[in-house]
Parts: C-alpha cells; sequence; structure tokens
C-alpha cells in the first residue's frame, strides 16, 4: 500500500524503474533518491533489491534532462558513505555513462554527473588507475579549464583523489596536469582551492614532483602558494599549508625561505583548529605534518596553545572519525620528543577519551590512539604515574587480538614501550595473558608482527625479576626462542638476541637459564654470531656473550670456549669484531665480552687472561689504543681491558 508520503512499496518502486512510461520512471526515481538519501538502511535494502543496475540502465539509454540528472543523483547518492554502494554502482557499469554526462549541453546534466563523480572517487575502491588512461585522462585535464567551475572543480577533485602511488603522481605530471593546475592557482575561489587540493596530493612523498613545482616559473608558483597562507579564505589558508608541508615533507631544506615559511605556518594552523567544518577538521592532521620529527617546531608550538586546544578537541565527544584520528596524531607529534610536550598531555588528563579511541570503530583512530600512547610513555616519569591506569593499559592490550594487522603492530609497538622496566604493567600483562598473545604473534608469517612481537617480549625482560623471566620462557619454550634467532628476517634475529641479552642479564640465576636445555640457547647465539653479517644482529649476539661471561666462573669458562676454542669451527672471531672499523657499537660490545671475561679477582682470572694473551687479545688491545681514529667511549673500555691485562701479567 502507498504510504503517507505517497510512495509505492520498495519493490514496487524498483519495478518501476525499468517502466516504459517516461514520467512513472522519473517518479520512481525521485522517489528512490528521496528514500536514500542520508538513510544507510533503505539504500542497502534498495541494492539488495537490485535498483542500482536500473538507476543505471536509465543513466545509459536516457536522452532527457530530467531523466538524466535524477538517475545521476540516485547513482550519487547509492555511492554516499557505503562501499558496498560503491562497489555496485562500479560493477554496474555507472563510470563512463556519468563521464559522458560531463559533455552534456545542459548544464544541469552536467552538474549531476559531476556530484555524482564526486561521491564516488571519495572511496578507495573508485577505480583510480582507471582515470589515468588515454581518453578518460585527456577528459580530466581538459575539464580543468571548463567554464562550468562545479565541473572543474570535481575534475581537479578527481586528480587529488588519483594521486596516492608514485606511479599515479608520475601519470599526471607527464601528461601535463602540473603546469594546468599552477595556471589555474588565479582563478576564482572555488577552482583555486580545488587546484590547491590536487596539487596537495600531487607533490605528496615526492621528492621529483616536489622540486618541480618548486621550480615552475622561476619559483613563481611557490611564491603563489605562499602567498595564500595568508588568504582570507580559511579553506585556501589550510590548503596552501597542505601544500607547502607536503613540499617539505618529500625534499627538506629545498628552497630558501622554508623555515621562514613553516615558522610562519605554525600559528596559521593553530587558528584553523578552531575553524568549523572540513577546515577544523583536517588542520591537525596538517599540523603533525609540520611538526613531526621537528624539534624546534615543537618547542615554537607550546606557547601558542597548540597541544591545549588539541587536548579541547580530543574531550569533546561529537568529533567525527577522521578528526579525531588527526588530533590524535597531531598530539603523538607534540609529544614524541620533548619531555614538556609529554608533560602538557597530561596536564588534561587524556586517558579516557584514548583508551575510547582504542576501541573504537574505525581503524584509523585505533591506530593514532597506540600512536599517542607509544610517544607519552617515552616518558619515565609518566610511565611510572599516568599510564598506570588499567583503563589504558587493558584495551590497548586487547588489540592484540584486533582483525587488522596494522593495528597490532601499532599496539605491539606501545605495549613495547609501555611493559619497559615497570613492574605494575608487566603485572597486568601477565593477567590479561598477554604473553602467551605476545607469543603467538611472534610465530605469525608476517615478518612485521613477529619483530614487533619479540621487540615486545625484549622489553618485558628488562630489567626484569627472575619471576617475570620465568614466567615468559615457560611460555615461550627454548624451542621457539632458537627458531626466533635463526629467524628468516634479520630485524626478528636482532630483537631475538637482545631478548636473550636482557633474558641473561643480571643475577647468576639470571645467566644460568642460557644453560637449559643443554645449552641450545647459547649454542644458537653462537651459531649466529659465525654467520651473520649485519653488525646489529653481532652486536646483540655479543652483549649476550658478555652477559654470560659476567657470572660465575663456569659461564667465562663457557664463554672461553668459543673464543679461544682448540679448533676453528668452534671459535667465534672477536678479533673480527674488534678490528671493524665502521661500528663503534660492535667494538665497545667486544671490548666489554673481553673485560668481562678478564675481571680481576674472579675464579680463574689468570688462566682465561694468559689463554687471551695467547690468542692476540693484549696485542689487539694495545693496537687499539694507539688508533687515532677511535671513538672516545670504546677507547676507554680498552683502556680498562689492557689495565686488567697488564696487572694480571704481573701476577703471572
Amino acid at each position: 500500500m502507498p504510504s503517507s508520503l505517497g510512495w509505492c512499496r520498495p519493490e514496487e518502486l524498483v519495478e518501476n524503474l525499468s517502466s516504459v512510461d517516461g514520467a512513472a520512471k522519473l517518479k520512481a526515481l525521485r522517489d528512490v533518491k528521496n528514500q536514500i538519501i542520508g538513510n544507510k538502511t533503505k539504500k542497502l535494502s534498495y541494492i539488495k533489491l537490485g535498483a542500482v543496475p536500473r538507476v543505471v540502465d536509465i543513466l545509459a539509454s536516457e536522452s532527457e534532462a530530467p531523466l538524466l540528472v535524477q538517475s545521476a543523483a540516485a547513482v550519487g547518492s547509492f555511492a554516499c558513505g557505503i562501499e558496498l554502494g560503491v562497489k555496485t554502482v562500479l560493477d554496474s557499469g555507472a563510470l563512463p555513462h556519468l563521464l559522458r554526462m560531463l559533455c552534456n549541453g545542459d548544464e544541469q546534466v552536467v552538474e549531476a554527473g559531476a556530484r555524482s563523480l564526486k561521491m564516488i572517487f571519495q572511496s578507495a575502491l573508485a577505480p583510480k588507475n582507471d582515470m589515468l588512461q588515454g581518453q578518460r585522462m585527456d577528459l580530466l585535464l581538459t575539464l580543468l579549464n571548463s567554464t562550468n567551475e562545479n565541473v572543474a572543480e570535481v575534475a581537479a577533485s578527481v586528480i587529488a583523489r588519483c594521486c596516492e602511488t608514485s606511479m599515479q603522481q608520475h601519470a599526471l605530471l607527464n601528461a601535463g596536469a602540473l603546469d594546468i593546475l599552477v595556471n589555474l592557482l588565479g582563478s576564482s575561489l572555488k577552482r583555486r582551492e580545488a587546484c590547491l587540493d590536487a596539487l596537495r596530493a600531487l607533490v605528496k612523498n615526492n621528492p621529483q614532483i616536489s622540486m618541480k613545482l618548486i621550480s615552475v616559473k622561476q619559483g613563481g608558483a611557490l611564491a603563489t602558494i605562499i602567498k595564500f597562507v595568508k588568504d582570507k579564505s580559511p579553506r585556501t589558508r589550510l590548503l596552501a599549508c597542505m601544500c607547502l608541508a607536503n613540499v617539505s615533507c618529500a625534499c627538506p631544506s629545498s628552497y630558501s625561505q622554508e623555515w621562514e615559511v613553516r615558522t610562519d605556518m605554525l600559528p596559521i594552523l593553530v587558528k584553523l583548529l578552531d575553524e568549523p567544518g572540513q577546515v577544523g577538521e583536517e588542520a591537525p592532521s596538517v599540523l603533525a605534518d609540520l611538526v613531526a620529527n621537528n624539534e624546534e617546531l615543537q618547542k615554537l608550538a607550546y606557547p601558542i596553545n597548540a597541544v591545549e586546544k588539541l587536548c579541547n578537541l580530543l574531550h569533546k565527544d561529537s568529533l567525527q572519525p577522521n578528526h579525531l584520528q588527526g588530533v590524535l596524531v597531531a598530539l603523538s607529534e607534540l609529544g614524541s620528543r620533548l619531555e614538556d610536550g609529554r608533560r602538557k598531555i597530561l596536564s588534561s588528563e587524556p586517558q579516557g577519551p584514548i583508551a575510547a579511541a582504542l576501541v573504537h570503530e574505525y581503524m584509523g583512530v585505533r591506530i593514532a590512539a597506540c600512536t599517542c600512547i607509544k610517544n607519552i610513555s617515552r616518558s619515565v616519569k609518566n610511565l611510572r604515574t599516568s599510564l598506570t591506569d588499567e583503563g589504558v593499559v587493558f584495551p590497548l592490550f586487547k588489540l592484540l587480538d584486533d582483525e587488522s594487522p596494522v593495528v597490532q603492530v601499532a599496539a605491539l609497538s606501545a605495549i613495547s614501550n609501555v611493559v619497559l622496566d615497570f613492574t605494575p604493567h608487566k603485572t597486568v600483562f601477565f593477567k590479561c595473558g598477554g604473553v602467551m598473545q605476545l607469543i603467538q604473534l611472534a610465530k605469525s608469517m608476517d615478518p612485521l608482527l613477529r619483530l614487533n612481537a619479540v621487540w615486545a617480549l625484549r622489553n618485558l625482560l628488562y630489567l626484569a625479576d627472575m619471576s617475570v623471566k620465568r614466567k615468559v620462557m615457560e611460555e615461550l619454550t627454548v624451542a621457539t626462542l632458537i627458531s626466533l634467532i635463526h629467524d628468516p628476517e634479520e630485524v626478528v634475529q636482532e630483537q631475538a638476541l637482545a631478548f636473550v641479552r636482557n633474558l641473561v642479564y643480571g643475577s647468576v640465576e639470571s645467566v644460568q637459564q642460557i644453560f637449559v636445555e643443554d645449552g641450545l640457547i647459547l649454542r644458537a647465539v653462537v651459531q649466529q654470531l659465525r654467520v651473520a653479517t649485519g653488525p646489529e644482529v653481532c652486536t646483540q649476539g655479543l652483549y649476550v656473550l658478555s652477559n654470560v661471561a659476567a657470572g660465575n666462573g663456569f659461564h667465562k669458562d663457557e664463554v672461553m670456549h668459543f673464543v679461544v676454542a682448540s679448533f676453528q669451527e668452534a671459535c667465534i672471531s672477536l678479533n673480527r669484531f674488534l678490528q671493524d672499523m665502521n661500528n663503534s657499537q660492535l667494538r665497545v660490545a667486544a671490548v666489554w665480552c673481553i673485560m668481562n671475561l678478564s675481571y680481576p679477582d674472579s675464579p680463574g682470572v689468570l688462566s682465561r687472561i694468559e689463554r687471551l694473551i695467547h690468542a692476540g687479545f693484549l696485542l689487539q688491545l694495545q693496537n687499539m689504543t694507539d688508533d687515532p681514529c677511535l671513538d672516545v667511549k670504546v677507547w676507554d673500555r680498552v683502556q680498562t681491558a689492557v689495565e686488567q691485562f697488564m696487572a694480571a701479567e704481573i701476577s703471572l
């Protein structure tokens, strides 16, 4: 039965979309469009009933303007906000018909087609590569100069969405997009802002195109964009800042006035945080890009209340997901390097909003929350106080089970900091079964997950007491640890050896753990030292031996067995590491090993030193003390080792 609004049942409306009666078809189009606008449930219902292919059929077969306008509007509505809608629209073949509408003689038809295309290209499913082929590319670039501003804006918007990869960016560059966009910067406000958006995307993470933009018109294009940073339009100011921030990220110090421009942009972006709508929502992400990895800019941001404004936004309940993600990322950057930034963030008591962000439905928000925790927890003081709240720690640990590997990696990175050195977090971690989760992730086929899981396990053992070490090894097992030491990925090998280094650090009881199961762990470490070529892997392996050599007489003798062996296959060439002129850390680790083996007053020290001297270590150390290029830190350790040898020689 008809509703009170005069609509037929959905099934009847869908049927009427294929009516031979033009008036009935037009009414059905309007009714479907009006029902689905802003209503996800209705969209899904009509998609299920097969409405989209019928609407696209109208686009393909009709020539009357009212039918084309209404069908394009319906297609755009189906594509707005839900990925299934975009997929169904594209699968039904709507794209070529919408592109054809852009060349229609009726302005209303052109604008309806343009709006629909804009909706489609907001989605990750949009066929970006297809738009950069042949006639479609030519059409896009031609439409940038359209007398219809709405069409030109859509063309620039589509170009901006088709610049996600370096290949796409260079395809547009080679087709002349950069010059066309630059020439249109002097156009009307709407067209100018669309071109700035496209330029922002074209140069992002692309040093070659960024340098080309800098050189266009002998720097005139760049000067124009710099001028727009102080434009009266907030949107223009934001887009100009985006473009310049992307250029600076891709090509640091690439033009003479860059530092001055960046410092000018900082207060402008902080003020834009207060703007309503899209400008205010996008400003935090641009601010984050501007201050990333730059302590000086971060320092300048603190006195102008950047942190306070972002924290006030964080405490609001009504932020859109992208806005919330941007706020968290900006706070992460402002707290990434300086203690003053972390202190300012924590003074606003952000734990509640961050905990809520950890369970947000949008993946980007969850990742940003993890990154924020990771950066704040770089402070020892913050770990001991502000981040002991189980309301933050528990949801963070639960993300180890997240359906997205990217979120899992972000959570692991944060957990690596949170569990570092402090017993309360380690206790919570054991309570929620976190160790077993880490071990399962350490067995993942994804090397990034393996790496970060082993890294977290390593930090869990940092300065840990024996009870923690025992619990971890009971769940990890010797066999799993050995497989990680021999992992195909060198970075995983490094973290596995660092785990062993922390395992055997400290008491004699700690050292003894490397000798369980007939010393399989020690033999795996030694084997890796014989074959590894990466300095980071070798450095961690040497520190394992150094920590073992800091144990009792038995432990020292076991290390001696591999350092001064009676047969070549068992021997580790410490001299190889001592002679490595390219890596001071490697040399320090090797010297520490010798120092611990020759430690005064330890049982059997004279015998060990005599063997080390006969193996040529004293001569090598003496040669190193005369090396003018030797790092001061290395020289101090070498001098200590030589003194220990010389004191023993007197006794001998």
